[in-house]
């Protein structure tokens, strides 16, 4: 067998070239657009069969150096931490804070049923929960982001990146395809639509929304503003990487053991930096900026971590990772109905939120959404609140109770 070993520019050439493969194959393939599958998973999941394929026959076997992997991976989760901005919490009003409070509560669930079940279908606790938030609610960055912390280990915790990874894809599937459904039930169980959406000629809820949150200005190339956004990201992760060995010094001192991941403290560093940006003079992050960075560290993140992916790992682990995410939506159905539901209000908005809550809830954009808003109408107050909490807040908020259970559990 050939042994390939790739350094860390080979390996970030080859990332970007499979990322644009997989931002070619994503416009030409309907059902990649279809299950908003993103290109860096399409590339680095093809590329990762080619790799199981070669290693299977005995042809060769490829390795790559993670470096760069672990930059990218940093600089993304510092940029989601200049996201965590109490202010634009304030302006979204008392529905934001209602739907962030619900979006942690299922998080919670998520990772208690994977848990839960661990010993019922024969896995580690910390394997289990691979199946939890990190790859529901979390997504393929979070997944790529933990679940090698969880491979670090030990052996006995082998598989947890493929299994992250193969249950984050099967979560934007599933989340892409339950979320329109599912709100198009509640609509016509409860009829919402005539009592609630419209009442005398005037769209219901609408004098709540601050649509200032929300608003984008057009796109202005300013070199300037972008290297004041790579220097920010750069200052809070060098920061930030202090701040996670003092956080773990001071955690050596109690009995709850905890090893926090690297990317921890450049969050929090991140956040309050955002936060101090928002309420004083001192400085002001280019937030628009720092959003495409996060984007680019995102994609190159992503497509490293997925042609990187051990597919033989899943072999083994087929069956139990099946019944784990069968319970995943098992509780995700429930929660929509009975809790997301109920908590926004029970009305027409209320089955909005659901849609969307489905899709980020299983990892996914809340494409769900957009098939409700055609089918039946516009809902103001469920496209202002699931964006502003979906791309902006449970992130953070997911990624610190996902960091409390692996030390529980640990």
């Amino acid at each position: 067998m050939v042994k390939i070993n790739m350094d860390m520019i080979q390996t970030i050439g080859l990332a970007v070239i499979l990322l644009l493969i997989g931002m070619k194959l994503r416009k030409k393939i309907k059902f990649f657009e279809k299950y908003c599958i993103p290109a860096p998973v399409i590339g680095g999941f093809l590329f990762s069969i080619f790799v199981f394929i070669l290693r299977q026959t005995n042809v060769a076997e490829i390795k790559f150096t993670d470096t760069l992997q672990k930059f990218f991976m940093v600089m993304f989760f510092t940029s989601v931490g200049f996201n965590a901005s109490l202010k634009v919490l304030k302006k979204g009003g008392k529905k934001v804070l209602i739907f962030l409070f619900v979006a942690a509560g299922l998080c919670i669930l998520q990772n208690a049923v994977a848990v839960g079940l661990s010993k019922f279908v024969g896995l580690p606790p910390l394997l289990a929960l691979m199946t939890g938030s990190t790859p529901m609610t979390g997504g393929h960055g979070t997944s790529a982001a933990v679940a090698p912390t969880i491979e670090a280990l030990g052996p006995a915790y082998k598989g947890a990146n493929a299994i992250a990874i193969a249950s984050a894809t099967f979560g934007l599937i599933v989340g892409s395809a339950m979320g329109g459904p599912i709100a198009s039930r509640l609509i016509k169980k409860h009829k919402l639509l005539p009592e609630h959406f419209v009442k005398d000629g005037i769209q219901h809820g609408d004098e709540d929304i601050d649509e200032e949150v929300l608003k984008r200005q057009k796109p202005y190339l300013d070199g300037e503003r972008f290297s004041m956004a790579f220097f920010y990201i750069l200052i809070a992760m060098g920061i930030g990487s202090y701040l996670s060995i003092f956080i773990d010094y001071l955690m050596s001192f109690t009995n709850f053991e905890a090893h926090f991941p690297i990317y921890i403290g450049p969050m929090i560093i991140a956040a309050i930096m955002r936060n101090i940006s928002d309420n004083s003079e001192i400085f002001t992050a280019p937030t628009r900026e720092i959003s495409v960075l996060e984007d680019v560290s995102l994609n190159l993140f992503l497509a490293m971590a997925l042609m990187s992916l051990k597919l033989w790992e899943l072999i083994d682990l087929a069956i139990p990772m099946l019944i784990l995410l069968i319970a995943q939506i098992v509780l995700i159905y429930l929660y929509l109905n009975f809790i997301t539901f109920k908590a926004m209000g029970s009305d027409y908005d209320a089955a909005v939120i659901v849609s969307g809550h489905c899709g980020f809830g299983l990892g996914a954009t809340p494409n769900g959404m957009k098939s409700v808003r055609e089918k039946y109408k516009y809902s103001k107050i469920a496209f202002f609140v699931v964006p502003v909490v979906g791309a902006l807040f449970i992130d953070f908020a997911n990624v610190s109770l996902i960091t409390l259970f692996i030390s529980f559990f640990k």
